[in-house]
């Protein structure tokens, strides 16, 4: 007998007993399984909703990006009316020769009907010999998503600038839109190309370090490439004042699609397009860019 002396649970009581304590077991766990499943719902619909904003962002970014640019703007400080940026001695701006302060693409003759294989006159362009007793002039036509562009850079730059430090060469940068076709309509050759026009504009001494960094973290084509907080970023990390403003305005869109259109109307058809002293380097006659630029500096003392 029991200290209570409670009667015993019959049989059928103690089953019906479990049954009912099964049942709240049951019950407690359908609820936590239908909080589960709102929780697992909520987070999908969260995700649903973050991818939706992301698409949204990358839409929007990608229709601003080709909207109609003006036929004419701004040349940007330190910059020539030819679209060059010319890199002195410890990588100090040479101040431009041309006085146009705007430039206009409509002005800009037609390109060869058929795709020339040189440049016939480099002259209309600005490209010339420079004066005995003068640093030669280097002209590099280039696009900031083209690959061999920064292997031309990579291979050539160091030696490049260490004539410009001892005062034999200067080198002067013209960026193209060339590869724009290739970044996933975000016309990233034009907005590169752009932003280091904000630099040159703005932080003229940070340029070669900002075209550095351009090459260093340069996309892939058929990419997107970077975007214009990712450009502004790297600007700032080059040492340049915030370009934000100068590049979300597209201030020199219209100054970077003439210097394509004039580069192309005289017959540069690819990047890198180089000169040395008025002479275009062609690779199919001189492999070695070095050898090409030695041959040309020797001759001109």
């Amino acid at each position: 007998m029991s200290p209570t002396n409670e009667p015993r649970m019959t049989k059928a009581e103690r089953t019906a007993q479990a049954r009912a304590k099964a049942k709240l077991i049951r019950e407690a766990q359908l609820k936590k399984e239908k909080r589960r499943s709102w929780l697992i719902r909520g987070g999908v619909v969260a995700a649903a909703v973050a991818i939706v904003v992301i698409i949204a962002v990358i839409v929007i970014q990608t229709q601003r990006g080709n909207e109609p640019i003006a036929s004419s703007g701004q040349v940007p400080a330190n910059a020539n009316s030819y679209g060059g940026v010319t890199v002195g001695k410890n990588g100090a701006i040479v101040a431009p020769t041309t006085t146009e302060k705007t430039v206009d693409v409509n002005s800009v003759p037609a390109a060869p009907s058929a795709a020339a294989t040189s440049v016939a006159d480099p002259g209309k362009i600005g490209i010339k010999a420079s004066a005995s007793g003068k640093p030669a002039q280097v002209v590099v036509y280039l696009d900031f998503m083209c690959p061999a562009c920064n292997q031309f850079e990579s291979t050539y730059g160091p030696g490049l600038n260490t004539l410009r430090d001892e005062g034999k060469i200067t080198v002067e940068y013209r960026a193209l839109p060339f590869l724009d076709r290739f970044s996933s309509g975000t016309n990233y050759s034009s907005r590169a190309a752009a932003a280091a026009a904000c630099v040159v504009d703005q932080s003229p001494e940070k340029y070669k370090a900002f075209l550095d960094s351009l090459y260093a973290n340069q996309p892939k084509e058929n990419s997107s490439g970077l975007d214009n907080a990712a450009l502004g970023k790297l600007a700032t990390e080059a040492g340049a004042a915030s370009i934000t403003s100068c590049v979300d305005a597209k201030t020199y869109r219209p100054f970077v699609a003439f210097t394509g259109a004039l580069g192309a109307s005289a017959g540069v058809n690819a990047t890198p397009t180089v000169f040395v002293d008025g002479q275009q380097w062609m690779p199919d006659k001189v492999n070695q860019f070095s050898t090409f630029l030695d041959t040309v500096l020797a001759a001109k003392k």
